[in-house]
């Protein structure tokens, strides 16, 4: 049975668990402003940086560019996130990335199943610690429409040091394409410019993955 309950309504119902990030962002929020609503404010949240984590790593001024936030509701949207944040890191701890191999396990966990092509971003820190795992793109060919500052701009607010991106090839063969090496080495003269270090573009097929940096794709960056 259907329900036209709002986000207050469900969560006394169900809990946090029935809502997404959007909807407790305007929970946290409690109303809108002239021409923005809580639910549109806490869209372009999401949007601008990439998830709560993303909201949590950046400057609690920087939230204020988005429209209807002034400097109180910035402040409370961003103690929030951090909350959060600092729960999720007592409760378990953070996965990290040493090889190819456990970026494929990562990866793999939430792309194994995708029948179309996506593009994901695992951000870290110096220790290999995962900070962020983030899709950046989705579509029948991801590649033809990354823009690094896509990839870069959540490296940036989140303080990572370093990343690895993957993408899936649906027809279940991982063999990269020269489009794939071309993006590869795009993608880290930018990330070096802004001193972040691409670690590694993994190419997912059935079971199985593709390496560009064991490739030599990435040996001008070491």
């Amino acid at each position: 049975m259907m329900t036209d309950d709002g986000p207050r309504e469900r969560y006394q119902a169900f809990g946090p668990g029935g809502l997404g990030d959007v909807d407790l962002l305007a929970l946290v929020l409690g109303t809108g402003v002239s021409g923005h609503s809580a639910r549109a404010i806490a869209t372009s949240l999401v949007e601008e940086f990439g998830g709560v984590a993303g909201i949590a790593a950046a400057p609690p001024g920087a939230l204020e560019r988005v429209q209807g936030l002034g400097v109180a509701r910035a402040v409370r949207v961003h103690a929030a996130c951090a909350l959060g944040e600092h729960l999720a890191r007592h409760r378990r701890p953070r996965l990290r990335v040493q090889d190819a191999a456990s970026a494929w396990r990562l990866m793999r966990s939430v792309m194994e199943h995708l029948e179309h092509e996506e593009l994901h971003a695992a951000y870290l820190d110096r220790r290999g610690r995962v900070l962020h795992l983030r899709r950046v793109t989705a579509g029948n060919d991801a590649l033809t429409i990354v823009d690094p500052r896509q990839i870069l701009r959540p490296a940036i607010q989140l303080g990572a040091c370093s990343l690895v991106v993957a993408h899936n090839h649906p027809s279940g063969d991982p063999t990269p394409s020269a489009q794939d090496v071309e993006v590869t080495v795009r993608l880290a003269r930018a990330a070096d410019i802004v001193g972040v270090r691409l670690l590694d573009h993994l190419v997912l097929g059935a079971g199985r993955f593709v390496s560009l940096a064991e490739q030599g794709a990435l040996i001008e960056y070491p």
